[in-house]
């Protein structure tokens, strides 16, 4: 499967291709970032990045996406999420299937896969660490192309046990708790109440099937 991710950001928007059929430095097939001048008009950036991301799809023809999904109280946040509606608009016009993950998630399976202590702060080196790690190379990697490279690693994922290609016990302990976790709480005014937190439980929120709509 040809996984496309995206690290979406109007300076340096990083994208890289995963193979999840091979191993070694051919798992990464393709990577690259692309840029807005900061004195453009603002609608005209996020059209440049939609319509961008549009010709890489046509270009590449990857099977599934992942994209790194913003949060509020983060930097530039507001103009972060406007990026990343553009983005999906893309995605969803290209007719994609995507799976979003939070930076914390990105970077926790990418502390996972280099055995970082559970506490360890990933920076952007651990990151470009984690992304060499995995394609078992020692070429330069820019930040934005690694992190969109380990968001397409943990969809390819993602994707392969939604299809069930692999199961559940196959899944390392942080994929088990993003993809499948499920909590009952047994104490307050929720006691008794499930919560279906996994991912696999939140189509049309956090995964959308865009292959499949009209």
């Amino acid at each position: 499967m040809l996984i496309l991710g995206l690290d979406p950001s109007l300076t340096a928007f990083g994208w890289a291709l995963h193979d999840t059929t091979v191993q070694g430095p051919s798992r990464c097939v393709g990577r690259g970032r692309y840029e807005t001048a900061s004195d453009m008009v603002f609608v005209d950036r996020y059209t440049f990045m939609r319509d961008t991301l549009r010709d890489l799809i046509q270009r590449t023809q990857p099977d599934r996406v992942g994209i790194e999904s913003p949060f509020f109280g983060g930097s530039y946040s507001e103009g972060m999420y406007g990026l990343f509606l553009f983005s999906n608009e893309a995605l969803r016009l290209e007719r994609r299937d995507v799976v979003f993950f939070s930076p914390l998630q990105v970077k926790a399976h990418a502390r996972e896969s280099l055995k970082r202590p559970a506490k360890w702060e990933m920076m952007k080196p651990d990151m470009v660490a984690a992304a060499k790690h995995d394609t078992s190379t020692h070429k330069t990697w820019n930040h934005n192309e690694a992190d969109a490279y380990l968001v397409a690693r943990l969809a390819g994922r993602f994707w392969h046990y939604l299809d069930g290609d692999i199961q559940e016990d196959a899944l390392s302990a942080v994929e088990r708790k993003f993809f499948t976790s499920i909590h009952t709480f047994i104490r307050g005014k929720k006691a008794g109440l499930t919560e279906k937190k996994g991912l696999i439980y939140r189509e049309d929120d956090r995964f959308f099937c865009w292959s499949q709509v009209d």
